[in-house]
């Protein structure tokens, strides 16, 4: 995917509110309304379009942490606010961002702060309350914007890893997405049965038309769809309409993920509750910090 125009747009619109040594807000908006910048999402593509949303931020990011004027980082900064809060995807794409370059935008906060541009600390605390962000790992000079991209992927399928966990715990929801029908309700055997008793029924009317007048009673035996035949259509069409259930869904890989309660491996250590709290203490204490201080 070739995104060098839509960098270059980034490029042009940060250059010109830069260009005057400009630090406020309401000038980077005047400057994104003249350029009539939202409409850059009307060429996005219709595919890809995590790793497009992602490319655009990592290009803004790139200005917010650059050694530039305190003016192109600013103006990256609010590129990044605005590519956020206008972008047509819904939900909306979070900002990517690394612990590295979270330090570099505390530095831009701090600097902003001392030489008087109070709009900086509004701004983020309502970036931070929003949650517009989402930390990793991999920086802006550290890997490419397919490598961020794996990496949020990485993460969203362990989120809803979890979050499939929790949905069948203590529940019958994952026994049905999975059953086999046919053999839930025994097709093999009642097909066979159906096949004996039609037979058997043939064979009785047979012999008691060697007696008797069945005229009447023929219909009986008569070939007519059996109750096996038409339980074992019913089955193929639930394994048919589950794998197209596993097709939207994705649920499909997912089947061999053991229940919420099972016991686990020797190897496996679960995370404790003190654990978890101190991992979200080390992603979100600067979310903490910012909120306090400024």
């Amino acid at each position: 995917m070739d995104l060098k125009a839509f960098k270059l747009d980034i490029d042009e619109l940060i250059i010109q509110f830069a260009e005057f040594d400009s630090t406020a807000f309401g000038e980077f908006k005047r400057v994104w309304l003249s350029r009539k910048f939202s409409y850059i999402f009307e060429a996005s593509p219709s595919t890809n379009q995590g790793f497009f949303m992602q490319s655009l931020y990592a290009h803004s990011i790139g200005y917010m942490v650059s050694a530039g004027s305190l003016s192109s980082r600013l103006g990256g900064l609010y590129c990044l606010y605005c590519l956020y809060e206008t972008q047509s995807i819904k939900p909306p794409f979070k900002i990517y961002l690394s612990l590295g370059e979270l330090r570099q935008l505390k530095k831009l906060a701090i600097d902003a702060k001392t030489t008087g541009v109070k709009v900086v600390s509004a701004l983020l605390k309502t970036m931070l309350e929003k949650n517009m962000f989402l930390f990793g790992c991999v920086g802006v000079n550290e890997g490419s914007a397919t490598e961020r991209v794996n990496e949020l992927t990485d993460i969203q399928n362990a989120r809803i890893q979890t979050a499939y966990n929790k949905l069948f715990a203590n529940s019958r929801l994952e026994h049905f997405i999975h059953m086999d029908m046919g053999v839930e309700l025994g097709v093999d055997l009642v097909k066979k049965m159906s096949s004996d008793y039609a037979a058997a029924k043939e064979l009785a009317i047979k012999d008691a038309g060697q007696v008797i007048d069945v005229e009447n009673i023929k219909h009986i035996a008569e070939n007519r769809r059996l109750i096996g035949d038409t339980m074992e259509k019913t089955a193929a069409d639930w394994n048919s309409q589950k794998e197209l259930f596993y097709e939207q869904t994705g649920f499909s890989h997912l089947r061999g993920v053991a229940p919420p309660n099972q016991e686990p491996n020797d190897s496996e250590q679960p995370q404790t509750e003190e654990s978890e709290e101190h991992e979200n203490d080390v992603i979100f204490g600067y979310k903490r910090f910012w909120v306090l201080n400024f």
